[in-house]
Parts: structure tokens; sequence; C-alpha cells
């Protein structure tokens, strides 16, 4: 079993100067496709059960899943609960076997989220396990506005919450299909000065691939969130599937043609963060 919290994988990264990947799952295929990457680039993996794959998967079954995947490869695999929403809901993680759990409490007033991600924190320090908290809003591409972190409230925030990761908005978006845009580097090396707490991107698809590798070994940002370059090679792999042969109807035999762009696409996002042979 190579199951391992947060702080195992993100402190050697800070140490290391690489950063780890948080690979956003939907289902059974992809989370497999990243196992079997991580293990084919001896490199640390986080998965991560995001909203959208909670409201399709229980969390007992996405535990359980993500858990049988760590038992079968030999590289540090963290099963983490992305953008936890209540207490309630990081606590049925954590039963559910999860070693990591965000609480995101980033659209609240800052003494909110601290008092809210600090109740967190204590319950998964209290298991053993790590906790990442937000300050600052990442918003949605076509959608929500983001909020940049302030790095004074960073600080309050990363000393008074106990953190593990603090995930930080600072020109990221979710969902963006392109690589333009690109982080603001004078707010982070802001809120490097004022805090020795891993930092995390989300929305990490959208960052210019030159930008996330220097960042992953040059800064404390110790792990970026990748989903939606992954979703556009499942999506890619599965039309084409299909449109090989329309009248193909056996779900097995076409989702297994998805197995190795998504591997060949998360093998290509670990050694853009210099994770590779870091396990």
């Amino acid at each position: 079993m190579t199951l391992a919290t947060l702080s195992d994988v993100l402190q050697p990264a800070l140490r290391g100067g690489h950063a780890v990947p948080g690979l956003v799952c939907l289902g059974w295929e992809d989370m497999r496709a990243y196992a079997m990457a991580a293990q084919a680039e001896r490199a640390p993996v986080i998965l991560q059960a995001g909203p959208s794959c909670r409201a399709h998967t229980p969390l007992p079954v996405l535990g359980a899943m993500m858990r049988h995947l760590a038992a079968d490869v030999d590289v540090p695999v963290v099963v983490h609960l992305d953008h936890g929403y209540s207490f309630d809901e990081c606590r049925q993680a954590l039963e559910a076997g999860f070693t990591s759990l965000m609480y995101d409490g980033s659209r609240k007033p800052l003494a909110q989220n601290i008092d809210e991600t600090a109740q967190v924190a204590e319950l998964a320090h209290a298991s053993g396990i790590s906790c990442e908290g937000e300050i600052g809003f990442v918003g949605y591409s076509g959608g929500e506005g983001s909020a940049g972190t302030d790095p004074s409230e960073a600080a309050i925030f990363a000393r008074e919450s106990g953190v593990d990761a603090m995930a930080i908005s600072v020109g990221n978006v979710h969902l963006q299909t392109d690589h333009e845009g690109g982080l603001d580097e004078a707010r982070i090396r802001a809120i490097e000065a004022v805090t020795d707490v891993p930092l995390v991107i989300h929305g990490g698809s959208g960052v210019p691939y030159a930008q996330r590798a220097a960042l992953a070994a040059g800064s404390r940002i110790a792990k970026f969130n990748i989903g939606t370059e992954l979703r556009m090679a499942f999506g890619a792999a599965l039309r084409a599937a299909i449109n090989a042969d329309p009248a193909r109807f056996d779900r097995v035999a076409i989702l297994k043609e998805t197995h190795d762009p998504v591997f060949d696409a998360a093998r290509a996002v670990i050694r853009g963060l210099g994770a590779s042979g870091k396990a």
C-alpha cells in the first residue's frame, strides 16, 4: 500500500524543486490511467475527487477505488477530497478512506474561512491526514470572476488555520481550455515572503507550460491541479473510438480506447512539473 498524505509528498517537493500533480478524477478510467502514469514516471500523484465527481459517484465508492489503485502501485498516492464545502462532507471523506481533505471557504469572509478551515484541519490532523485550504477565490472560465489573494490575508490564514497546503488566486482560472493566461508572479513572490506553507494552484491547465515548469522548479508552489487538459484528452479519445465504428455499443470496449491517450497526457503533466523519478 502506497497511501500518502499531502504533507508526505509536498514537503519533499519543496525541498526537491518540483511540484506534484493533483489530477482531477471523474471515474475509473481516468483515475486508473493517472495511477499507471505515476507508476511509469516513478512519481508521486494526488488523485482528486471534486464536486462533479462526487455528484456522480458516492464518496465511499471513490475512496475504495482510489485506495485500490494505491495498493496496485509502489509510488506515493494521495487520496484527496477537492473543494469540500462543508465539515460534514470532509468528515464523510475521512470515513471513506481519503488521506487529504480540502475545505473550500474561499467565498466566505476571512475570519469565517479561517475558523471553518481550522475545524477541518483539526479533524484531519487528529486522524493523521492532511488539510488544504484556499484564500482568495479562483474563478471559472466563462463563469464567476476571481478575487486575487491578498498576501497579508494569506499570512494570517496560513498561520491561524493550520493547513498543510494553501491554494491561492494569482491569475489562475478553473476550466480554462487554452494556455494563454499566465500567473501573477509578483503576487506569488509577495505571498511566499510571508508564509512557508506549500502553495497550490487550482486551474493549472490554463497556466502556460513554460511557466508551470519554472514555478514548479523555483517557487513554493508544490501542487498544480490539472483537470481540463486531461478531460480534453479523454473526450477526444472517446469521440474517436465511437466515430470509428458507429455500430459499436459495448462500453467496456469503447472506454478501453481512452486509456492510452489519457495515460500519455498524464505522463506529460508529471514530466512538466519535474516530478518524474521523485517517488
